[in-house]
């Protein structure tokens, strides 16, 4: 066992058996006002948030990039909440119809329905169409959107690989842990169309990263070259993470939460295990200071060592879910989201940021000033962060531990 972990768990134990603080932040009207704020921005042609310079304020981008679903998928949040909340001074809901706002960001994303260079992340650019599901499951639109985006990504499928493809970059078959979260859309769009395929595509991607991401200490590896014509395993790397051979702490996080949304669609216990598997040994590589590095393997010297706040939103959302999922270990579970988003928020909730948070690391390894550099203690925050930090505060909601 790693030591990092022993001193994290003596930060954690007290919140296995005792009532615990929940961040008042995440319930802060700032929340509601930062995301009103950066709408009120959006310029037509609609561009989206993606991530911030290092003075706080978000960069925009044209819709087809992978992270353009998150926006809009933050306001049908702010919906959510507010349905489970009501509106009141405190909470800072009242200000803004939260799932018009998310149907006029939606509307930038359809024409990626019929091309798009975003590869297999169609399904977080599906995200705002199933919430619009959720609350009109007649939309004809929205069903259109999901059925588009589930078929963009199963034409991507290779059946001797076992996978869909993530990036186009030849010679390889390139999956990457990340396609986990995009697995979702192929069982929406199978609820909708009762085309079994696309369950059993999404099957076949899950059980094979099982066999060829997934290390037997629980670590992940970022990409996987396939050799596309044999479907055997060629190499395997990195992309955003520190080594080959390391732990990129977002993608370990994306695991968590895709082999959850496994079991929920299949009740297969074998992806609620592996699910554990993946979320113990992100525990079991947290740092004292209970703050979620970029990488797991980066180094920590010459000091500071990136956090990344997107990461531990990410995996606080999926430490939540596994309270539910696995009743007798709730207090766990519950004790490690709400330790991990306590740290991050004591570090990077920065209220004169665009963003909710700071700290969070988009891609390391260019070493561009959109990412920082190593002598630079402030990075920038991910529009993914933000999203799950919301995901994070209504779960606790839901959860009987957060008070809104």
């Amino acid at each position: 066992m790693h030591l990092s972990f022993l001193l994290f768990a003596l930060h954690l134990a007290p919140l296995l058996t005792t009532a615990t603080s929940v961040p008042p932040e995440l319930y802060s009207p700032l929340v509601p006002q930062k995301i009103l704020a950066a709408y009120q921005k959006t310029p037509d042609p609609i561009q989206y948030p993606q991530y911030t310079y290092t003075n706080g304020t978000w960069e925009l981008f044209p819709a087809d990039v992978w992270t353009s679903g998150f926006f809009p998928a933050t306001m049908y949040a702010l919906e959510e909440r507010k349905g489970l909340c009501g509106a009141t001074k405190s909470n800072g809901l009242g200000i803004a119809n939260w799932a018009n706002l998310g149907r006029a960001l939606t509307s930038g994303l359809m024409a990626l329905e019929v091309q798009n260079t975003v590869g297999h992340d169609v399904g977080f650019l599906s995200f705002p169409f199933a919430y619009e599901l959720q609350i009109n499951p007649h939309n004809q639109t929205a069903k259109d959107g999901i059925n588009n985006f589930a078929k963009l990504l199963a034409a991507r499928y290779n059946p001797l690989v076992g996978c869909t493809k993530s990036w186009d970059k030849p010679p390889y078959f390139k999956v990457i842990i990340d396609n986990m979260m995009n697995l979702e859309v192929l069982f929406r769009s199978a609820d909708l169309t009762h085309n079994q395929t696309l369950r059993n595509i999404a099957t076949s991607h899950a059980d094979t990263t099982i066999v060829n991401h997934i290390r037997s200490d629980g670590g992940t590896w970022h990409v996987i070259n396939y050799n596309e014509t044999t479907g055997l395993v060629d190499s395997k790397q990195t992309n955003q993470g520190y080594s080959n051979d390391s732990t990129w702490t977002r993608g370990q996080a994306w695991g968590v939460n895709g082999y959850l949304d496994m079991y929920d669609r299949t009740n297969n216990r074998t992806y609620l295990e592996t699910s554990l598997k993946l979320a113990n040994y992100f525990l079991s590589r947290m740092p004292s200071d209970g703050i979620v590095p970029w990488d797991f393997d980066a180094p920590t010297i010459p000091p500071p060592r990136p956090a990344d706040s997107s990461a531990a939103t990410l995996a606080s959302y999926g430490f939540l879910r596994l309270a539910t999922a696995v009743p007798k270990e709730k207090l766990k579970w519950q004790g490690a989201a709400l330790q991990t988003m306590s740290k991050i928020i004591e570090l990077a909730f920065n209220p004169s940021w665009d963003s909710l948070l700071s700290n969070g690391t988009v891609n390391w390894p260019l070493g561009n000033m959109l990412t920082g550099t190593v002598y630079d203690p402030v990075f920038m925050e991910v529009d993914a962060g933000d999203y799950y930090f919301i995901k994070v505060g209504t779960e606790l909601i839901k959860q009987g531990l957060g008070h809104c």
